[in-house]
């Protein structure tokens, strides 16, 4: 009896799991698909097919070149978890874990950025408008988030 019980609470678990997972991906490729060129990055995604793919191949660039700094942000926000999960708190070894986490994010996101203007630099006045429009979609959206949290 006992064994069964067990085994249909790990099934309604599981199952609640699942449940979640599917509509948790159907929200997350519903609004993904929406929010499509709200930043510089997805913005390129606009620019024409052959300015499209020099755009992506500059930001998986950075990516690659980026590696080891997007490896040790990722291994500094472990730290900081596992820290989280320690029964006494080290508050400074977290800020010094998150604030590793924060200057690879940080790093990654200027290299990222300079690619951008590298390319804006050399691109189209049209290719220039249209990560324009990303940054004003960007900022757009930014803004009315905001206004609808304020009374």
């Amino acid at each position: 009896m006992n064994m069964s019980r067990n085994l249909v609470t790990l099934s309604v678990v599981l199952n609640v799991f699942l449940a979640g997972a599917l509509a948790g991906g159907a929200v997350w490729i519903r609004n993904g698909k929406s929010g499509q060129g709200y930043s510089l990055e997805t913005a390129g995604g606009r620019l024409p097919e052959q300015d499209r793919t020099v755009f992506r191949e500059a930001l998986r660039d950075v990516r690659r070149e980026s590696h080891q700094v997007i490896l040790d942000g990722q291994q500094a926000r472990r730290e900081a978890a596992d820290l989280l999960r320690q029964p006494v708190l080290d508050a400074t070894a977290l800020s010094a874990a998150l604030e590793r986490a924060r200057n690879a994010d940080v790093t990654v996101r200027m290299r990222l950025e300079q690619r951008i203007v590298e390319f804006a630099a050399a691109s189209s006045a049209e290719g220039r408008r249209v990560l324009a429009e990303g940054l004003t979609r960007r900022a757009g959206s930014q803004l009315s988030a905001v206004s609808k949290k304020s009374p």
